[in-house]
């Protein structure tokens, strides 16, 4: 293939043929969108790092619920901010949590929407710490009982789907178990199996109220040099029955997503995360560049690099922007 023989602009000269011979497709199908539930009656609370987003109570969620389905969304991810903590995070299994009852609530006015839950303790306990912690550290394998009761409790609820995220070693394993052997066979579980250790997750922190209260994650998330340890996360959460692997964040790791999908071929999932859809909210209310269209060279690079899902705060926004011509 030769100049001038082979002219690769002959296919850009137009919108039209431009579509014709693009290589990565994004629908509507392939994202989730992320909602923060709250206790209470008529909440919906600003994020302010997060411009659109909001702590939402469980009436307000119905409603979240319907205009997502309505803009051909599949799925949304549930988070939740209890009226109380502890060091513990007892409040993460209760029946009649902010999550629990918010499951409800969408099964019962929007039952097509799959509701998958965010499984972890950050958002309940008061140290803002992922699990039980022994000696300022998250003791490992006394967290898990906890994490399979959240995740038991959200099935009991309607959950379609569990999204373990702590990363602590062996819980997919003990998620899988006691969903088993309580009648839940048939709920999935998407793991968060290679979360890295992120300034990305700020925004996020002010919006589920889990900023640590001491240190930080780095003795259980995974540490943004490394990517064959990415590759072992993977493996040990298959083998422990895990049915979607996921990334997260998504565009700092773009190559951990291709070596994932390459060497497992399992569905994967990538979560373009708070501090990624800020910064680029923030750049475009400066006019420093168009909004639009970096959301949309975002979501379409994470797709290219083998996210088959994506959890993004630009879900319904993009939703809305597919159909137009926006590369």
């Amino acid at each position: 293939m030769n100049f001038p023989a082979y002219r690769p602009r002959r296919l850009r000269r137009t919108e039209v043929l431009r579509r014709m011979v693009r290589e990565t497709a994004l629908t509507p199908d392939d994202l989730v969108l992320p909602l923060f539930v709250t206790f209470g009656k008529g909440v919906k609370k600003p994020i302010s790092s997060m411009p659109g987003h909001f702590q939402l109570s469980v009436d307000n969620v119905k409603k979240e619920a319907r205009e997502v389905k309505a803009l051909g969304i599949p799925a949304v991810i549930l988070f939740g901010i209890p009226e109380k903590k502890d060091e513990t995070g007892s409040s993460a299994s209760d029946p009649k949590g902010p999550v629990q009852e918010a499951i409800k609530a969408i099964k019962d006015r929007v039952p097509e929407l799959v509701v998958i839950t965010d499984v972890c303790m950050c958002e309940y306990t008061n140290h803002g710490h992922c699990g039980i912690i022994k000696d300022r550290d998250v003791d490992n394998d006394s967290t898990l009982d906890l994490l399979a009761e959240e995740a038991l409790s959200h099935a009991r609820s309607g959950a379609d789907m569990v999204a373990p995220s702590d990363m602590m070693d062996g819980r997919v394993g003990a998620i899988r178990t006691a969903l088993d052997e309580n009648g839940f066979s048939a709920i999935p579980i998407m793991s968060y199996a290679a979360k890295y250790s992120s300034a990305f997750y700020g925004p996020f922190r002010e919006a589920a109220e889990s900023t640590p209260e001491f240190g930080d994650r780095r003795s259980y998330q995974m540490d943004p040099s490394n990517t064959d340890e990415a590759l072992r996360e993977v493996a040990l959460d298959i083998e422990e029955g895990a049915d979607i692997v996921m990334v997260k964040p998504a565009l700092p790791y773009l190559d951990i997503i291709r070596r994932i999908k390459d060497n497992f071929g399992y569905p994967v999932a990538a979560y373009n995360v708070s501090g990624e859809f800020s910064m680029i909210k923030a750049a475009a209310e400066k006019g420093w560049l168009d909004g639009e269209k970096a959301m949309m060279e975002s979501l379409v690079s994470i797709k290219r690099a083998g996210a088959g899902m994506i959890l993004t705060y630009f879900a319904k926004e993009a939703a809305k922007t597919l159909g137009k011509t926006f590369l």
